[in-house]
């Protein structure tokens, strides 16, 4: 495929911020979406932060396949992160975020106590791509809108210091995407969870590609979402097209099928989890 081109002028200054802050920083808060936990992940990131502890945090487990997400953690944890997977809708699951960051960083700061150094807050940097539910997770913790929400790529656009509690600070940068996309596969998965417009891909292919993915690996699920049967031999996409229009009453345009109506219902269902608790990848080895 064509190289995919998506670095808006924000994203580059966010990039250069963090660089600079990261030396202020105790620990990284990597979010990725747990629908897509290897496509989500930037991989800027692992030269940007360097050594510092980083806490894999993945998002909207409860739109992903449990069972995957378990193998998930398991895989980033054998990489060398600290993981774990979190339900945004579930308030006392952020008190285990910051659990986690202050038992990871407990020894740290017991040496710089030793020391003599001054007590001082910790320090965590949030990181991760647009829509990862990387705004909702701060105003959580903060308990509080300190941060613009929205499920647009791109809503935060500023770097602002926020104080969790006494002792924990977060440090919220703008969602960041790499420059281009190289690999199709990891367009079309983050595509497939709001992370990049869906216009910026044929949405066609899009769509033929989720549809695919999910009857291969989530067995009738779409089928009884919409309830139609697909066997996907011979022209099988333009017959699914029209029997979702036809069983979900979508009118034809001069007597063709709406495609984009079509589209447009599946798409809302699927970002939903009304088709299926779906994640597009296994962990990679």
């Amino acid at each position: 495929m064509a190289q995919i081109q998506w670095f808006p002028g924000h994203m580059a200054k966010a990039k250069r911020e963090i660089a600079e802050k990261i030396k202020l920083i105790d620990i990284v808060v990597e979010l990725v979406d747990a629908r897509a936990p290897y496509s989500s992940k930037n991989p800027l990131f692992n030269g940007i932060v360097n050594n510092k502890p980083r806490l894999i945090v993945m998002t909207k487990e409860d739109l992903a396949n449990p069972k995957i997400t378990k193998k998930w953690i398991q895989y980033y944890k054998d990489h060398g992160y600290y993981a774990m997977s979190v339900n945004l809708k579930q308030f006392n699951e952020y008190k285990k975020i910051i659990q986690v960051c202050k038992e990871i960083l407990k020894d740290k700061m017991e040496r710089e106590a030793k020391k003599g150094l001054k007590p001082r807050a910790m320090r965590a940097m949030v990181l991760g791509i647009p829509n990862v539910g990387k705004s909702t997770f701060i105003n959580r913790l903060a308990k509080r809108k300190a941060t613009v929400t929205g499920n647009k790529p791109g809503v935060t656009k500023a770097q602002q210091i926020i104080k969790v509690d006494k002792d924990f600070e977060l440090f919220d940068t703008p969602g960041v995407l790499w420059p281009k996309f190289e690999n199709e596969t990891v367009a079309r998965n983050i595509a497939l969870i709001g992370s990049i417009k869906q216009q910026i891909l044929p949405r066609e292919d899009l769509f033929m590609y989720a549809v695919e993915h999910l009857v291969k690996n989530y067995p009738r699920s779409v089928e009884n979402r919409y309830q139609i049967e697909i066997d996907l031999e011979g022209d099988w996409i333009e017959k699914c097209y029209d029997d979702i229009a036809s069983n979900k009453k979508i009118k034809p345009v001069r007597g063709i099928t709406d495609y984009e109506r079509v589209m447009d219902m599946f798409f809302t269902d699927l970002f939903d989890g009304a088709i299926a608790n779906v994640t597009w990848e296994l962990p990679y080895e």
